[in-house]
């Protein structure tokens, strides 16, 4: 059996048990032995002593009772007999009590055989008083003394011998029961030393073995312990039994496996950390760039924008005086239907204001050109602003549809106009269709006036769309702003993510790990996508300036007929910003539009 498997509680028991067994064994013994001292002690108190002193008085009596039958012979007269007989029996009656008393304290055949040879000697011996008595009454002195000193003084003599040997017998088992209890006394403290010396020599070596193995267990335990504390987990912990100290050698080797992996782990999953937190500051920075330039891009729309707001408030301006010269007109074609006499002055009046008309309308033609390469610019720029320039898209395709009518509507009033110089080139010749030619300026003029009202109406409803559109670039520009402020902070905690990675790193390379330990493998560090450059880029071209409008000669210049919009909602997600398409180049004097 493997002593390191027992429990500690095992071993202190089975120790101690084991020294408390030693103790009890050698207490019982030694309690044994004391009984049987004190047997001896009390066979000497109660039997030996006591049998010797009460055979010393029985040898007392038996003097005594010789001595006054002696007296027998020594009478003078009869008288004297009487007392000594009354001596002799009260002898008599103390040696019986004392030979009763000792006949109860005989223990052993050889002393009962003896004894019952003395009292056969002394029945023998006290045969003879009733005769010397008798002798004695009758003052036979001399038979007195021949019988005391002839078979009475050999009785009394034989009864002495056996009285002795009797005595000795008693002082001889004295002697024997004090030997044997100072044999007894000397083996008991012989054994109980002996005991001793081995209760201590088992407890020394209990004690050393399970205190020993204790100490050198927790000493071990210990010097792992304070090497794990120092961050050394390359060592093993080797663990042998099943004690609590084994168990505790063997939870100190799980936990510092545990923590070899803990730590591995974290050694790995910081090294992924600090190469992610690189590559997201990385590119957060490169974001952060694309997005200042994505808002200076927005602020170059936004003045183009400006611009654009200017010019469409400039076509209303001319709309309006466009209108207005087209009521003049009308009056003037009523004025002229009444005065028929000053047809020729008319005619030529209107002749002169029909080329200035078809001034204005090719002035009309060439701001609905340029208001359509304009819008197609702010089409390229909602596309470049993706998700958030997409209804700005729909404003721009909205201004460029007006714009396709405006140039409609100039090429039919051109067409017009020209009909109306053709014929009053005509009327100076044909004065006599000078009513029919008349009604059919007035209506012409008419159809004009109201044609002009229709784009004053556009013009303004133009001039509220790309305000609105303006708002939307302006609230952009202001969304990119903030979200350069966020990039800027993301940035920021990049870097301090980045910092505190590399302190992480610093905190767990203090642990050494034995050769070949791998951790929990960290999460591959997501790569920082490169897609996003192509449309940050794009957006960070330079934004081409819009071109000026050319303001109509005169105060009468035409504009071109805006269609009304729908006012412009916030704006929604755009797709990815298609390639920038190639203007179509044209001049403000053609007259045939080319399709973009």
């Amino acid at each position: 059996m493997n002593l390191n498997n027992l429990s500690i509680r095992t071993k202190l028991i089975g120790g101690f048990g084991l020294v408390l067994a030693i103790a009890l064994l050698q207490s019982l013994l030694a309690i044994s032995r004391l009984g049987h001292v004190n047997a001896n002690a009390a066979d000497i108190a109660t039997n030996w002593l006591p049998s010797v002193r009460m055979l010393g008085d029985i040898n007392s009596d038996l003097a005594s009772y010789r001595a006054v039958r002696l007296r027998l012979a020594l009478i003078d007269t009869s008288l004297e007999v009487e007392p000594i007989e009354a001596s002799l029996k009260k002898v008599e009656g103390n040696f019986e009590a004392h030979r009763a008393a000792y006949q109860a304290m005989i223990n052993s055949p050889e002393e009962k055989a003896m004894y019952e040879q003395f009292a056969q000697q002394w029945k023998s011996y006290q045969a003879i008083s009733p005769e010397l008595l008798r002798m004695a009454k009758e003052m036979d002195t001399a038979g007195v003394k021949k019988l005391v000193n002839g078979s009475a003084g050999q009785s009394y003599t034989d009864a002495r011998a056996l009285l002795a040997k009797l005595i000795e017998l008693n002082t001889a088992g004295s002697v024997a029961a004090a030997a044997e209890g100072a044999k007894t006394y000397e083996s008991s403290r012989t054994m109980l030393i002996a005991g001793l010396v081995a209760m201590t020599a088992i407890g020394l070596s209990i004690a050393w073995f399970v205190s020993g193995g204790l100490a050198r267990a927790a000493a071990r335990a210990v010097a792992d312990a304070n090497r794990i504390a120092d961050g050394d987990l390359s060592q093993p912990i080797p663990s042998s039994g099943s004690d609590e100290m084994g168990q505790l050698l063997k939870a100190l080797g799980d936990m510092q496996d545990k923590l070899r992996g803990i730590v591995g782990g974290v050694r790995q999953n910081a090294d992924g950390v600090a190469t992610a937190s690189a590559q997201i500051a990385q590119g957060n920075n490169d974001l952060s760039s694309r997005t200042e330039q994505q808002a200076s891009a927005l602020e170059e729309t936004a003045a183009s924008m400006e611009q654009l707001s200017s010019t469409v408030k400039q076509n209303a301006d001319n709309a309006r005086q466009a209108n207005q010269l087209a009521m003049s007109a009308s009056n003037v074609a009523v004025s002229g239907g009444e005065v028929v006499n000053r047809v020729v002055d008319t005619m030529k009046g209107i002749n002169d204001s029909s080329r200035r008309i078809a001034d204005i309308i090719g002035t009309i033609d060439g701001i609905a050109f340029q208001t359509n390469i304009l819008a197609l610019n702010a089409a390229v720029e909602a596309a470049r602003a993706g998700e958030q320039g997409r209804g700005f898209a729909v404003v721009a395709s909205e201004v460029r549809s007006l714009a396709q009518r405006s140039a409609d509507a100039a090429k039919e009033i051109k067409t017009l106009i020209s009909t109306s110089v053709e014929r009053v080139e005509q009327g100076t010749a044909l004065v006599d269709e000078a009513g029919t030619t008349m009604a059919e300026v007035v209506a012409s003029i008419r159809r004009v006036t109201d044609i002009m009202g229709e784009i004053t109406s556009a013009s303004v409803e133009q001039s509220a769309g790309v305000s609105q559109v303006g708002e939307a670039v302006t609230q952009m520009d202001q969304a990119t702003q903030q979200n350069a402020a966020l990039v800027e902070e993301s940035a920021a905690a990049a870097e301090s993510l980045k910092l505190q990675a590399a302190q992480l790193l610093a905190n767990v390379a203090v642990f050494k790990l034995s050769t070949g330990h791998v951790g929990v493998p960290a999460p591959t560090p997501a790569p920082v996508f490169q897609a996003a450059k192509t449309v940050i880029a794009a957006a960070a071209r330079p934004v081409p300036k819009p071109k000026p409008v050319a303001k109509a000669p005169g105060a009468g210049a035409a504009r071109p007929v805006a269609v009304p919009v729908e006012p412009v909602m916030a704006p929604a997600p755009a797709p990815a910003p298609a390639p920038r398409p190639a203007l179509a180049a044209a001049t403000a004097g053609s007259d045939d539009w080319e399709t973009f």
